[in-house]
């Protein structure tokens, strides 16, 4: 029935800012950057693989009232909105060092697990983030 999953979404509070996290530091690609009118269509994705793709959508019209998109910022705001992904990586502890260069907010550093080695970060607006560098 199904034969992909394409696009993804994460509530960011300030598209600029999540455009120098995303690409600046992570080092993810513009895959779309459409001003619709009613919003910004800004989709980031890992560089050479535009068929997957993530939404960094501020909470707002069309998708919601005015109200409840302010309720929504709040929520995102104290880190309770936040979404995940997890990025691979074929070296974990040398590009969690090279973020750390670059001032990225870690929450676990590199740890071995059954799976390969992995660690956690932050965005800005409080979406947790996983590198994970599998077994193989």
């Amino acid at each position: 029935m199904f034969n992909a999953i394409t696009h993804s979404q994460m509530y960011v509070l300030d598209q600029d800012e999540a455009l120098d996290f995303y690409v600046g530091k992570l080092g993810l690609e513009v895959t779309a950057d459409i001003d619709m009118g009613f919003m910004r269509w800004l989709t980031v994705g890992v560089p050479g693989h535009p068929e997957r793709q993530i939404l960094l959508e501020r909470p707002g019209a069309p998708a919601m009232s005015e109200e409840t998109a302010e309720q929504v910022r709040e929520l995102v705001t104290k880190g309770a909105m936040g979404g995940w992904f997890i990025l691979t990586t074929d070296d974990c502890r040398k590009t969690y060092e090279r973020l750390l260069e670059k001032g990225v907010e870690f929450t676990e550093e590199p740890t071995e697990r059954p799976y390969g080695i992995d660690c956690g970060l932050r965005d800005p607006f409080g979406n947790r983030i996983r590198l994970t560098q599998p077994k193989g």
